[in-house]
């Protein structure tokens, strides 16, 4: 009976790829009827002439919020979230509907005889599969026979069967599209012959600014207008407003944060002397899951870890806390003292970002790392040169303190300089994805508790919520008597821009606000909104632009994007233009240009095609894809890069000692089939989406 529990917990999932990756873009609901029905005051929207009612909708948003609910019980159901899934909800019974259709189009149908073939035959269900296979990844036919035959089980093994129906035609569905895709011998030995081969190659990479500074390409208002009307289809979207507000926001004051420290101390005695642990967590706790729990520093802040860790009481039994963390209040109650499996670690870094394909940014980062570290050497502090050139401006402020962590919480190259060093030391610097890191280790710790922990959120008060609902409502009178701008300036408070936003679409800085939307798609341009409250605060608007137009406006905004885009495109030429002339020189060599251009040749063996990865220089896929197709011993025309263009020279092309050709292309020859059927259908579905009249008629 476990299984089938714990399949009838599951009934409230709506999420459920049937197929995989063949399927990663649409999501069923379990057994729901996709009929719908026409009533214009229940309509969802329509596709293709299909009505989706309003009722058909709300069921598969409301198994989505529970879904939510029970697989994230301590996070709430933010604005946010809710508009995500209602968005899931609309994508889920249109691409349902569109299945449907499909189904009707090809003629698929099914027997009652292939469903319960489908529960016998040797390749089962995929909701089968994931629930009734043994450790061994074989049908346990036993369990499964048990529970399609216990009567308790009926209702839920209706649904089942609605699930494997749906699987079923979908399969079908694929089978007919399936004769499309076939593998040439042609493809098939070049795939196979870029995938293995390891490249060795020298190259110079040029990035775009080497063709010159912006200046050196104007752009005339003409082009940026030519280039918008020519690539208006990039420009679609739906209705749109833009909005200037001020904010009143909800911060919890001292005395709200006194408050809940006090409730927490009151809650002391009964925590210790509690014998249901579980029970008295779930019932106070705004974290319910937190039983039973192992934690170390790297759990907490650094004076929230320091206030537990270093606590007299810091034995079994006793009871810790309130402690004050990030917002919240925690008590602990302690079962055990243990040592953690792993060790964290404390540190602080310098962070040192640059252009890797610069050549110019990597010599001034070089040149900065050996003034830090001579600054250093010379007993300057670490804490000061961090917050002076640290770009991590998060850390900065704490003198480049980024608490304690554990291994798998930073970058590997980070941790593996951290984890090998001696407290105290300074390392680096190390190179990861986000630039140069300068680091200093601060300590090392392998402390842990086993503990449960009541956690209270510090919120505002109904007194704080109605101060700050005064001041908001004393502005927007001020406001719709004398003026938005002079009323805020007479205040001294700071005016936003919201940015373009749509009826489903977060706003800039304020998130997703039903209310704001509701005001913004009601009022006309330069009207002045209500105090419109949310969770984070109050918010007085005025709507200063719409655009039902359907496509964005050419605002100043995005006339800047266009001239960089245009810009960006004028260098490109000139660089390629450039760099072919000097590619056709009489005697050119690759090392001729890299000395008059003052560019580094960049020299790299075992270069792979499958990943992009050139040894020594990072991943450039488009380089390598170029450098693949080259001649060997053979200088190359300009390829692009990541970054811009570069000129290259392969050496030679090698296989791995012992491979069997044969045997490789015999492997690849399937996966590349199920990829190019993956492909296919993707583009089948996307299309049919794309070319079907969605009608969306959501309040």
């Amino acid at each position: 009976m476990a299984v089938m529990s714990s399949l009838r917990n599951k009934t409230h999932i709506i999420l459920y790829t049937l197929l995989g990756s063949f399927l990663a873009l649409i999501v069923f609901e379990w057994g729901m009827n996709f009929t719908g029905f026409t009533g214009k005051a229940n309509l969802a929207g329509k596709v293709n002439g299909k009505s989706i009612s309003l009722n058909q909708y709300d069921d598969v948003y409301k198994a989505l919020a529970e879904n939510f609910r029970r697989g994230n019980p301590a996070a709430e159901l933010t604005p946010e979230t809710e508009l995500e899934l209602h968005e899931q909800a609309w994508k889920t019974v249109v691409d349902q509907t569109l299945l449907e259709q499909q189904f009707e189009k090809f003629g698929i149908t099914l027997q009652d005889q292939e469903v319960v073939e489908a529960f016998t035959g040797t390749n089962p269900p995929t909701v089968i599969r994931q629930n009734f296979s043994d450790s061994t990844g074989a049908i346990d036919r036993k369990k499964l026979e048990s529970a399609r035959s216990d009567p308790r089980n009926k209702e839920l093994w209706l649904q089942l069967e609605k699930i494997v129906r749906q699987e079923l035609k979908v399969n079908k569905l694929i089978l007919s599209l399936k004769t499309l895709a076939h593998v040439t011998e042609p493809e098939l030995g070049e795939i196979v012959n870029r995938q293995f081969t390891r490249f060795s190659a020298s190259f110079i990479p040029f990035p775009l600014s080497f063709a010159g500074a912006d200046a050196k390409f104007p752009v005339k208002d003409d082009e940026i207008k030519k280039y918008y009307d020519e690539h208006k289809e990039l420009f679609k979207q739906l209705p749109s407003r833009k909005a200037d507000y001020v904010f009143f926001p909800l911060i919890p004051s001292s005395k709200d944060s006194l408050a809940v420290r006090t409730e927490l101390e009151t809650l002391r005695s009964d925590f210790s002397s509690s014998l249901n642990d579980n029970d008295f967590v779930q019932k106070q706790s705004d974290r319910p899951a937190g039983i039973n729990v192992t934690y170390t520093r790297a759990d907490f802040s650094p004076l929230a870890g320091t206030a537990i860790f270093n606590a007299s009481n810091l034995n079994s039994g006793a009871i810790v806390g309130p402690i004050a963390d990030r917002g919240e209040f925690r008590l602990l109650k302690i079962r055990q003292l243990t040592s953690a499996a792993q060790p964290v670690a404390r540190a602080s870094h310098i962070l040192l970002r640059f252009n890797p394909a610069s050549r110019d940014e990597i010599q001034r980062v070089r040149e900065l790392s050996i003034f830090l570290y001579q600054q250093l050497q010379a007993g300057l502090s670490f804490e000061v040169l961090a917050k002076k050139y640290s770009a991590d401006t998060a850390s900065a402020v704490n003198g480049g303190d980024v608490g304690w962590f554990s291994k798998e919480r930073m970058v590997p190259a980070f941790s593996a300089a951290v984890f090998s060093a001696r407290p105290g030391s300074i390392v680096g610097p190390v190179q990861t994805e986000f630039g140069l890191h300068i680091i200093k280790v601060t300590g090392f710790d392998k402390s842990a508790v086993i503990c449960s922990e009541v956690v209270r959120t510090i919120r505002p008060s109904s007194e704080t919520v109605d101060s700050e609902r005064r001041r908001a409502m004393a502005f927007q009178l001020n406001a719709k008597e004398n003026g938005f701008d002079k009323s805020a300036a007479g205040e001294k408070l700071r005016i936003e821009k919201s940015g373009e936003f749509g009826k489903r679409t977060p706003i800039g800085q304020i998130g997703y606000s039903d209310k704001v939307v509701a005001y913004a798609f009601k009022a006309g341009e330069g009207d002045l909104s209500d105090v419109l409250e949310t969770e984070k605060g109050f918010y007085v608007m005025r709507l200063t632009s719409k655009n039902d137009t359907g496509y964005r406006l050419l605002d100043q905004e995005l006339k800047r994007m266009v001239t960089a885009e245009i810009v960006r495109e004028k260098r490109a030429a000139s660089l390629e233009k450039t760099l072919a002339v000097m590619a056709k020189g009489a005697g050119v060599t690759i090392e001729k240009i890299a000395s008059n251009t003052g560019v580094q040749i960049i020299t790299s063996d075992s270069i792979r095609w499958s990943d992009g990865v050139i040894p020594g220089y990072g991943v450039d896929r488009s380089l390598v894809e170029a450098i693949s197709g080259l001649v060997p011993g053979k200088l190359s025309a300009p390829v692009k890069t990541n970054d811009g263009y570069a000129l290259a020279l392969l050496k030679e092309k090698t296989f791995p000692a012992g491979m069997n050709l044969s045997a490789q292309k015999a492997a690849i020859d399937q996966q590349l089939l199920r990829a190019k059927q993956e492909q296919l259908f993707a583009e089948y579905f996307t299309s049919l989406r794309k070319n079907s009249k969605i009608e969306d008629s959501r309040p």
